[in-house]
């Protein structure tokens, strides 16, 4: 990704990188729950659980930030905005062990992809009120991100 990445997201408003990044949070929450009812290995099932939670939470806050400081907003995103976010489709087919193995990749993808996001934010917002809150949300992608990488899915 070239540094026009950073300038589409510098060039976003306020409240629609807040719906960028609600799009996002919820989409990873449903994609972390799929995961959890895919799968039969409980610890796994622990770990996607756990982070479909800390997803939705996320969602929540950003949720009323927008609806706090930007009452009546309303935003239909496009395609390209959804792209700012999220890798590939929305939905998740999985299967069997290797689509929950891709399912895996693209999730990783979407997490480094979302830190991203949140650290472009926090450097071109102008509400200091939301730098700790982007700093510490990007530095949570790259950790799901992370801890991604490191589950031992082969038990599944």
């Amino acid at each position: 990704m070239s540094d026009s990445y950073d300038d589409k997201v510098a060039s976003l408003s306020a409240e629609k990188a807040m719906a960028i990044g609600i799009y996002g949070e919820s989409v990873a929450s449903y994609r972390y729950r799929v995961l959890a009812e895919k799968v039969s290995n409980e610890t796994l099932k622990s770990v996607f659980l756990e982070m479909a939670d800390e997803e939705n939470g996320h969602h929540q806050i950003l949720q009323e930030i927008l609806d706090k400081e930007y009452p009546g907003s309303d935003f239909v995103l496009t395609p390209e905005d959804k792209d700012l976010i999220i890798v590939g489709p929305r939905m998740l087919d999985i299967s069997d062990a290797a689509s929950i193995d891709r399912a895996l990749k693209m999730i990783h993808d979407s997490e480094r992809l979302t830190g991203r996001f949140y650290g472009a934010l926090h450097k071109f917002t102008e509400v200091e009120s939301l730098k700790p809150m982007l700093a510490e949300m990007s530095q949570e992608c790259f950790d799901h991100a992370a801890k991604l990488l490191d589950l031992d899915t082969a038990a599944e």
